[in-house]
C-alpha cells in the first residue's frame, strides 16, 4: 500500500469506530425513551449471538474422525454449567474457550 491508501485507510478505520460509538447517542438521546424494538432486540441479540457462536463452532466437528467431537462436547457442558451457575454470558465464554484449548492441546 502506498502512503495514501494507509492514510486513507486508517481515516476510514478512525470514521467508521467514531459513527459506532457516537451515532447511538445521536440517534437515542437520554431524554427520550428508547424504541420498543430496540429494547427487543437489547433482550435477543444476546442470546442470538450466542446462539450463532455455537454454530459456527461446531460446523467442522465430524464424529466420525479423530477425538470424535469429545473435546467440544466436554467445552460445551462447561459453557452450560458456568452459565447456569453465574449467568456472565462473557465467563461462560472464556471459560469454554479456555477448556477447548487445554483439552486440544494437552490431552487430545
Amino acid at each position: 500500500m502506498t502512503l495514501t491508501q494507509q492514510l486513507i485507510t486508517i481515516g476510514m478505520v478512525i470514521l467508521g469506530t467514531v459513527l459506532t460509538r457516537f451515532l447511538p447517542f445521536l440517534i437515542f438521546p437520554a431524554g427520550k425513551p428508547t424504541p420498543k424494538y430496540i429494547q427487543y432486540l437489547g433482550r435477543v441479540l444476546p442470546s442470538a449471538v450466542f446462539g450463532l457462536l455455537v454454530v459456527y463452532c461446531l460446523r467442522g466437528v465430524d464424529p466420525l474422525t479423530g477425538s470424535h467431537g469429545i473435546p467440544e462436547l466436554i467445552s460445551i457442558l462447561l459453557v452450560v454449567i458456568l452459565h447456569l451457575w453465574k449467568r456472565q454470558m462473557l465467563l461462560s465464554i472464556a471459560g469454554g474457550t479456555i477448556c477447548y484449548m487445554l483439552l486440544v492441546q494437552l490431552v487430545f
